[in-house]
C-alpha cells in the first residue's frame, strides 16, 4: 500500500524557513526615529481616553515611515469614539496594555485598528471570463498579488438550516505573478464565464510586523444580533503579529455576537506567532426556520485570504469549556495552516482550498470543514465527538482528499457513534455546487481513545450516516454528493479494542474501497 502518494501542503514547510518561531527579534524602524504615543499626548494610565492620541501617533508615524513603540508599564484606554487607527508601520505594543471599551460605542462596525498598505488596488476590467484551473490570466501587473474575482450572477453555499439563507456571489482569491501566473497553491475553483467584478490587490515586498501587547476588550453587554467588529483589521499582505494578547472582560447574560478579534481580509502571507486568543461567551437569535439559534462570536476571523498560518497560537481560556463559541471563522480562504496550536476549533464556513493542521491540539468544536483540496491533519490531538465534520450546512462537501497521519482522537463521553468524518446530506437541497465526500482518505496512524462508548457498544467508523434514508437502490436524491472513491488506513487503534467500522450505513458507502494494513 503506498501511503506517500498524497503530498502535503508546501506551505507549511515555505512559511516555518522564513518565520523564525524562536526568540523575539526587536521592531526595525524603517528610520532612525521612533514615534510614541506619550509625544502626541497619550496619558497611559488606564483612565484617560487615549484614542485619540494613539491615533495621531500612528498618523504622525505612517508619513515618516517611523516605527511606532508603545511604553512598556502604560494602560492605553481606548473608549467608544467612531474612529480607526490607521498602522501602515511596524509597531512595537510590548509589554503596555490596551483597554478597549465597547459599552458605549458611537459606531459597533469601526475596527480599533487598520492594517493598511500605501500600494493602491487595480480594477481588472479586461478580464472578462475564467476558467477552473486556468494557469495564467492575460493581464499586464506591476507585480506580484492577490485577485479577487466575482460573479454576482451566480449563487454559492446556499446555506440549509436553522442559519438558511440565500447564499454569496461567486466569488474566490487566487495569488499570481508578475507576468500573471497562477499559484498552483491557490487554484481557481469556479468556472466565471461572465466575470462581473476583479480587483488585483498587490503585495508589500517588506514586512510589516506588530509585536507584543496585551489587549483586554470590556464586552458590551447590548441585546442585538448586530456583529462587533472592534479589534484589528489586516487588510494588508505581508505581515507578522507577534506575541500579542487579547483577553475579555465584562461579559454578561446578553451580549452581541463579535466578528473576531483579529480579522484578516482580501490579504495573503499573513502569521500569527505565539498569539493568545479568548473563546468568547455566545447568546442567540430567532432562527429563519423557527425557535432559537446560537450565534457564533470569534476571536479570530479569516475571509478572502489566502497564505495564513498559526504558529504557536493559543487560548486564554480551555479549549473545552463549552461555554465558549469555537474561536476561530473563516470563509473563501486558501491555505490556511495551524502549526502547533491549542484551539478550541477549526472552522471553514463558505470553503477553504487546501489545509493542513500540524502539531496542534483541538478543543470541543473540533475540525468543520466545507471546500476542496487536500487538507491534512498531521501529529495532532482532537478532543471532540468526530474527528473531522463536514459541515451540514453546507452540504457537508470537500471536493478533494484528507490525510491523517499520527493523530490521536479523543471522543467525550456520551451514547454516539464517534467517527473520524461526520457529516450529513439528504440529496434534496441545492447548496449551490454539487457536493462530494473526500475522493480519498489516507489515515496513516491514529489512536482513537473509544472507552467510554465501548460501554455503549458504539465502536468507532470511518463515516458517518450521512443519510439515514439511503439504504436500498433507487432512493430519489436529486442532488446526493458523489461518495468516496477509496480509503486506505494503517496503524489504527482503538482503546476500546473494536475495530474500526466503515459506518452506521454500510450501503451508502458499499463502493468505497477500503484498503487497511
Amino acid at each position: 500500500m503506498e501511503l506517500l502518494r498524497f503530498q502535503p501542503p508546501l506551505l507549511v514547510l515555505a512559511l516555518l524557513s522564513v518565520i523564525s518561531i524562536g526568540a523575539a527579534e526587536p521592531v526595525s524602524p524603517r528610520t532612525s526615529m521612533i514615534v510614541t504615543y506619550e509625544e502626541f499626548g497619550a496619558k497611559g494610565d488606564g483612565r484617560t481616553d487615549d484614542f485619540e492620541a494613539l491615533a495621531k501617533a500612528h498618523s504622525h508615524a505612517n508619513e515618516q515611515g517611523s516605527s511606532v513603540r508603545a511604553r512598556d508599564g502604560a494602560t492605553y484606554y481606548i473608549g467608544g469614539a467612531k474612529r480607526t487607527i490607521q498602522i501602515q508601520t511596524d509597531t512595537d505594543f510590548g509589554e503596555a496594555r490596551f483597554l478597549i471599551d465597547d459599552t458605549k460605542l458611537e459606531n459597533h462596525s469601526a475596527p480599533v485598528f487598520r492594517v493598511c498598505t500605501r500600494l493602491k488596488p487595480t480594477s481588472l476590467t479586461s478580464l472578462e471570463s475564467l476558467s477552473k484551473g486556468q494557469s495564467a490570466i492575460a493581464q499586464e501587473l506591476p507585480g506580484p498579488g492577490l485577485v479577487h474575482v466575482t460573479d454576482t450572477g451566480t449563487r454559492r453555499f446556499i446555506r440549509r438550516g436553522k442559519n438558511r439563507n440565500n447564499g454569496s456571489p461567486q466569488n474566490e482569491v487566487f495569488l499570481v505573478d508578475k507576468a500573471g501566473k497562477v499559484d498552483p497553491r491557490t487554484p481557481i475553483i469556479w468556472d466565471y464565464p461572465n466575470v462581473t467584478h476583479a480587483e488585483f490587490l498587490p503585495i508589500d515586498d517588506d514586512r510589516l510586523t506588530l509585536r507584543g501587547g496585551t489587549f483586554t476588550t470590556i464586552a458590551s453587554t447590548r441585546k442585538t444580533t448586530s456583529y462587533y467588529d472592534r479589534g484589528i483589521l489586516i487588510e494588508r499582505s505581508n505581515v507578522l503579529i507577534d506575541g500579542l494578547t487579547h483577553l475579555v472582560k465584562g461579559e454578561g447574560e446578553t451580549g452581541p455576537p463579535y466578528s473576531g478579534f483579529i480579522r484578516i481580509s482580501r490579504c495573503s502571507d499573513v502569521v500569527l506567532k505565539e498569539v493568545v486568543l479568548t473563546a468568547r461567551k455566545f447568546y442567540s437569535k430567532a432562527s429563519a426556520a423557527g425557535g432559537r439559534v446560537s450565534m457564533g462570536t470569534y476571536d479570530i476571523n479569516i475571509n478572502r485570504s489566502a497564505n495564513v498560518a498559526l504558529i504557536n497560537c493559543t487560548q486564554s481560556n480551555d479549549i473545552m469549556d463549552r461555554s465558549r463559541w469555537g474561536i476561530m471563522g473563516s470563509n473563501f480562504c486558501k491555505n490556511l495552516i495551524l502549526e502547533g496550536c491549542s484551539l478550541s476549533r477549526f472552522d471553514a464556513h463558505q470553503g477553504v482550498t487546501h489545509g493542513a493542521i500540524r502539531n496542534s491540539t483541538i478543543g470541543y468544536m473540533g475540525i468543520k470543514l466545507t471546500g476542496g483540496g487536500t487538507f491534512e491533519v498531521e501529529n495532532s490531538t482532537v478532543n471532540s465527538r468526530h474527528f473531522i465534520s463536514l459541515r451540514p450546512d453546507y452540504g457537508s462537501t470537500w471536493d478533494g482528499d484528507l490525510v491523517i497521519r499520527n493523530c490521536s482522537f479523543n471522543p467525550p463521553p456520551g451514547k454516539y457513534t464517534p467517527t473520524v468524518l461526520d457529516g450529513q446530506n439528504d440529496g434534496q437541497h441545492d447548496f449551490g455546487y454539487p457536493c462530494h465526500l473526500p475522493r480519498e482518505i489516507l489515515i496513516d496512524g491514529l489512536d482513537i481513545r473509544d472507552s467510554d462508548q465501548a460501554t455503549h457498544g458504539r465502536s468507532p467508523a470511518i463515516f458517518a450516516n450521512f443519510n439515514a434514508k439511503l439504504t436500498h437502490e433507487g432512493h430519489d436524491a436529486p442532488h446526493a454528493p458523489t461518495i468516496t472513491r477509496e480509503v486506505k488506513y494503517r496503524g489504527v487503534s482503538t482503546a476500546s479494542g473494536k475495530p474500526l467500522r466503515v459506518s452506521d450505513n454500510p450501503f451508502m458507502f458499499r463502493n468505497v474501497r477500503i484498503t487497511a494494513e
